[in-house]
């Protein structure tokens, strides 16, 4: 028993510390993912909005949204959009910028929502940030109605040999120091560094998806593998 309850108090610390990180990094998150990928972020988001393919009065949530720029599309398509995160920072921010918007501050872990509330769940460059994938993966599969769908975008494993050499080697290694001229807290971005290297590649998170109850699993390579959008149905 004294066991479980350190456990659980490990956990909390981590959720606490990775909110706080990202409640550091909110005012200026977007822009300085935007300079530190090229841009290439605004790319991978209409990929995730092909993917989700949100429909007028269908119920989508975004978890992971940040100050919502990610929900934004759904929600300009007519979608009710749920943004969800769980530092407060973000929804501050986001709630700042876009008040339209619905948020919401809450654990991936521990959704605040009934069962099978949403027509198609997302979640963009989050879910590595959480401490156990598999529960996250069913939580977001008891959130979703039957026939519901989920889309992932995740930094993932390059195909090539080359390209995954340089990502890893130079790319991740820079990262810190670049994201250090922009961000106010360049300690973070050491930790998104260190995340990338230890996620799972393509195939092991399909297989997550799949022993958490999705069905239909597929993924597909952006960038060459650096980024991988997974999908699948409820």
């Amino acid at each position: 028993m004294v066991v479980k309850h350190e456990a659980r108090a490990t956990l909390a610390k981590r959720r606490a510390d990775v909110a706080a990180m990202f409640d550091g990094v909110a005012a200026r998150y977007d822009l300085v993912n935007d300079l530190l990928t090229g841009g290439q972020d605004r790319r991978w988001r209409r990929a995730v909005l092909r993917a989700v393919d949100p429909r007028p009065g269908q119920r989508v949530l975004d978890l992971a949204a940040g100050t919502g720029t990610s929900s934004r599309p759904f929600a300009d398509a007519g979608a009710l959009v749920v943004a969800t995160d769980l530092s407060y920072g973000m929804v501050e921010v986001g709630k700042q910028r876009q008040p339209d918007l619905t948020f919401v501050n809450a654990d991936a872990l521990a959704l605040p929502f009934a069962d099978g509330t949403f027509d198609a769940v997302t979640i963009s460059f989050g879910l590595r940030n959480v401490e156990d994938t598999a529960a996250a993966l069913a939580e977001l599969r008891r959130v979703s109605a039957p026939g519901g769908r989920i889309v992932i975008c995740e930094f993932s494993t390059p195909t090539w040999a080359p390209l995954r050499a340089a990502y890893h080697g130079i790319v991740l290694k820079a990262l810190p120091t670049v994201a250090g001229l922009a961000a106010s807290n360049a300690s973070a971005y050491e930790y998104l560094s260190e995340s990338i290297r230890a996620w799972p590649d393509q195939r092991t998170l399909a297989h997550l998806l799949t022993a958490a109850g999705w069905k239909s699993v597929e993924w597909k390579n952006l960038s060459g593998g650096i980024v991988a959008l997974h999908r699948g149905t409820a």
